[in-house]
């Protein structure tokens, strides 16, 4: 699968190099090509860390409005499967959101949560008839795809019945028919690797962000008013509302009943699954053991497709207050979707310490000192980075403090190569940085070696020291217009002075030239063509009276020589 059909793609163009979704990317399913980021598909897990904070929004979601559309248009009953975070997203009531989804074509609007309260009664009956052992909520669709691809290990433990998502498309099919189609709503960007996947179930899912932009695009409002009659079909969900919250889903499993030997645990985010399922030994269990994970912090409540200006505890109250219970819940369910959740590992290369070092090299890292596990790529530690090197994800200039030191580096090697002295300053005209030509020219010759040996002497004093020309470095520095200046006179010498800006009002650059030699040529030439004037004025005379304004012409020249010289003295 080429990036451009992937759930997450990058723009290109877009892409400012800044490493960001590496960083955030748990899985670091990005390769770093010439700068730019790619989503290596096979590795993603569609948990969308990556999205909302690229900088420059070149993380993008695959957009299936239009396939919605066309879906809608074919003459199809085209039913939507609502998630129940869809209060955090969407200020209005279930009647008014109804009919919003109606005006855009839909048959009917029901609830998710019905799914869910199948799949609740369902685990509850498969953990009261185990004696021991682990079992792992099957209702996120990142944390199985992540067990599958990352903790192959534990994919024997997910419980083997469908989501929420897939078990309620089922159940509307039971209720409308085979043929009709249904489309999942919600906050999860990995729903529609499930619609992908299952196209039996679901045949499209979209984001509450893609909803509002279809709304948007075709200028439809949010239903307003009572809008009396609408309702959810086949009914109303009662306590499976609760799966978008951190243990929503033991919340539904409490309330359907389980043996008191069953310990019902809950993580909610792919750091707190790692830490829990960490050197785990399920074997060892004396107890039936349930983990309900969400990959999301808080749950689907804060899903990646989420826009809310308020906090999650505001949304969560949301949800809450709409739940309704049952006095008593079936212990059949009336739908389950058998699932296998097969592991299907992506391939690990190993790397000998070899290969490693030469990597670690790559980036300036010979010792280890030198690797600093700043984080600064994306990768957690130098040897990370180094493998990723080894993969072909990753790339050195990701290395900023392997850049810095290049950039140093070059810096150095051009202000020595510069045959002309070079110096910085800071705004209060305090050197920041001097080149070896500046220490030559400006620094005592009984104290040069003491400079040059120890270049970091000349930082913070003040250039009036060395060399004055005050009032064009704060011209420049207040400006930040460069400036050039020619035949300086400073302590009998000439130079050429460029002064350029650094940052504006921060800092400036100063080259200085020294072009006594070239003046002195100047003066030469000058004073002898004084000479010839003084010593053969009486010739000139005469022969001008012979010859007229030709030789008048001459002495002219000549005199116009001998003035720049005295203009350039003075």
């Amino acid at each position: 699968m080429s990036e451009s059909t992937s759930i997450v793609y990058t723009l290109h163009n877009e892409c400012q190099d800044c490493y960001k979704c590496v960083r955030r990317c748990p899985v670091k399913s990005i390769r770093i090509q010439d700068g730019h980021a790619c989503v290596i598909t096979e590795k993603c897990i569609e948990c969308g860390r990556c999205v909302a904070p690229c900088p420059s929004h070149a993380k993008r979601v695959r957009n299936d409005i239009d396939a919605v559309k066309q879906l809608i248009s074919s003459g199809k009953q085209v039913y939507v499967s609502l998630a129940p975070s869809w209060r955090a997203s969407f200020s209005c009531t279930r009647r008014q959101i109804i009919a919003t989804l109606k005006t855009l074509g839909f048959t009917g609007v029901s609830e998710t949560a019905l799914g869910a309260q199948e799949v609740s009664i369902e685990t509850a009956r498969l953990l009261n008839q185990k004696d021991k052992g682990l079992m792992i909520s099957s209702a996120c669709p990142v944390i199985v795809k992540y067990i599958r691809l990352y903790k192959p290990e534990l994919a024997q433990y997910i419980v083997p019945i469908a989501s929420p998502a897939l078990t309620h498309a089922k159940l509307l099919k039971k209720s409308f028919g085979e043929d009709a189609a249904v489309v999942f709503i919600g906050p999860c960007i990995a729903k529609k690797d499930e619609s992908d996947t299952h196209k039996d179930l679901i045949d499209f899912s979209l984001t509450f962000e893609e909803l509002k932009l279809w709304l948007k695009e075709t200028d439809t409002a949010v239903a307003s008013g009572d809008c009396y009659g609408e309702d959810f079909v086949p009914s109303s969900a009662y306590e499976g509302n609760l799966y978008p919250m951190d243990g929503g889903m033991n919340e539904t499993i409490k309330k359907i009943g389980v043996k008191n030997e069953v310990h019902l645990c809950q993580v909610c985010s792919l750091e707190a699954f790692d830490l829990a399922v960490e050197s785990f030994s399920p074997e060892l269990l004396k107890n039936p053991v349930f983990i309900e994970a969400l990959a999301c912090a808080g749950g689907c409540v804060h899903g990646p497709c989420i826009s809310t200006t308020l906090s999650d505890a505001n949304n969560m109250s949301r949800i809450l207050c709409h739940v309704k219970y049952r006095e008593t819940i079936p212990t059949k369910p009336e739908v389950v979707v058998d699932q296998n959740y097969a592991p299907k590992p992506v391939p690990q290369k190993t790397y000998s310490m070899d290969e490693i070092q030469d990597a670690l090299h790559r980036i300036g890292k010979y010792t280890p000192e030198d690797e600093l596990n700043c984080a600064g790529c994306g990768y957690q530690t130098c040897r990370d980075m180094a493998k990723a090197l080894l993969d072909g994800d990753a790339e050195p200039s990701m290395c900023v403090s392997y850049m810095r030191k290049i950039a140093t580096k070059k810096a150095s090697a051009m202000l020595k190569s510069i045959p002309s002295a070079m110096v910085m300053l800071d705004n209060k005209l305090n050197i920041l940085e001097a080149n070896e030509a500046f220490v030559k020219l400006f620094v005592q010759s009984d104290e040069q070696e003491s400079y040059l040996s120890q270049p970091q002497k000349l930082v913070g004093q003040p250039i009036q020291g060395f060399f004055e020309a005050q009032k064009l470095f704060s011209s420049v520095l207040t400006t930040a217009v460069e400036e050039h200046k020619e035949n300086y006179k400073y302590h009998g010498k000439f130079y050429d002075l460029h002064v350029f800006p650094i940052e504006p009002t921060v800092s400036i650059g100063v080259i200085i030239t020294d072009i006594t030699n070239a003046s002195r040529s100047h003066e030469i030439v000058a004073q002898k063509a004084k000479e010839v004037i003084d010593k053969n004025i009486s010739t000139v005379q005469q022969i001008a009276c012979l010859l007229g304004e030709h030789m008048v012409q001459t002495e002219t020249i000549l005199n116009t020589i001998a003035s720049e010289y005295n203009t350039d003295e003075d």
